[in-house]
């Protein structure tokens, strides 16, 4: 896989004493958790989504104009269905009229959200893959509520089909954090999502289970992230012929993951690569510049030709944020 040099670019500096780094680190997070507290009610709501834009048809004045009454782009936002925030109602989504797309264009990329979160975490990285020429970008909210990550895993394939048939894309991208990547995970793996998903990159997602998830014995989806769970060993099942790319980082310094190596892929039949992180925690990585640069660079890496046969397994890499 050719992702792991290109990550391997990236600035790698010094690390400090453990001691030193993780007091930064934590000073770090207790200002992000600051600035996310803020940001929070604003990420409640679902987004607004673009429809496609219809086609354009000559006038009378011979200037194009938007088919059908005239409808221009700010009037074709739609709200984001009743399932975005209700995993236990099946409904269908509203149809779009998917337009074709060039083969090169890139694929849409869904970020995910971690526990008791919202799509306010990703404002920063949003911003950065933007100003990079990601143009479609989705952020998805799941219920409070959700009690199972199967449950929200389906949703999320919902949704993922509802993006392709409104963009007119076969496949996309996603970026979780923490729980959020674990969801998607089960979605790629378990429930035949590696045929929509081209890249699942994952932030801080306990892939092997963490053993300080907080409140295990009152919440079912955080048993579930738990090492030695059923969630867990099913995703320790044989995966064989699946498509997606897993790129995950993880953090040396995530106090949430425990190990902190459970941060990592480590599956035989998933083409993945893991990207160490140094000098921050579990908060900061959906919002330091420097990850968001290694997010971007993985999302943009070329993709391997279908009839070229690549290895699956796990590789490693390394980035500093410090």
């Amino acid at each position: 896989m050719k992702l792991l040099p290109l990550l391997s670019l990236l600035p790698r500096l010094p690390g400090p004493r453990l001691s030193s780094a993780l007091l930064g680190a934590t000073a770090l997070e207790l200002a992000v958790l600051a600035g996310h507290l803020i940001a929070y009610p604003f990420g409640l709501t679902p987004e607004r989504r673009q429809s496609p834009r219809r086609p354009a048809r000559p006038t009378s004045t011979g200037v194009d104009g938007p088919d059908h009454g005239g409808t221009t782009p700010s009037e074709t936002e739609t709200t984001t269905p009743p399932e975005a925030t209700t995993p236990y109602k099946s409904t269908t989504p509203p149809k779009a009229t998917a337009l074709p797309v060039a083969a090169t264009a890139a694929p849409p990329v869904v970020l995910l959200h971690g526990f008791i979160d919202n799509r306010s975490v990703f404002v920063v990285l949003r911003r950065a893959l933007t100003r990079h020429g990601h143009r479609h970008l989705e952020a998805l909210n799941y219920s409070p509520l959700t009690r199972d990550i199967r449950t929200a895993a389906e949703l999320l394939g919902r949704h993922v089909e509802e993006i392709c048939e409104r963009t007119g894309h076969s496949r996309v991208d996603v970026v979780g954090h923490s729980l959020g990547g674990l969801i998607a995970r089960y979605y790629v793996q378990r429930l035949g999502g590696d045929r929509r998903v081209r890249t699942l990159v994952t932030l801080g997602t306990p892939h092997g289970g963490t053993a300080v998830a907080p409140g295990a014995g009152v919440h079912p989806i955080v048993r579930q992230m738990r090492g030695g769970s059923s969630l867990i060993e099913e995703l320790r099942a044989p995966a064989p012929g699946c498509r997606t790319r897993f790129v995950s980082f993880w953090s040396e310094l995530d106090q949430v993951m425990v190990p902190v190596r459970t941060a990592c892929v480590d599956h035989p039949d998933l083409d993945a690569v893991n990207v160490r992180v140094t000098g921050i925690g579990h908060l900061a990585l959906p919002v330091h510049p420097t990850v968001a640069a290694a997010i971007r660079e993985a999302l943009e890496a070329p993709e391997a030709g279908e009839d070229t046969a690549t290895a699956a397994g796990s590789s490693t890499g390394a980035t500093s944020a410090a």
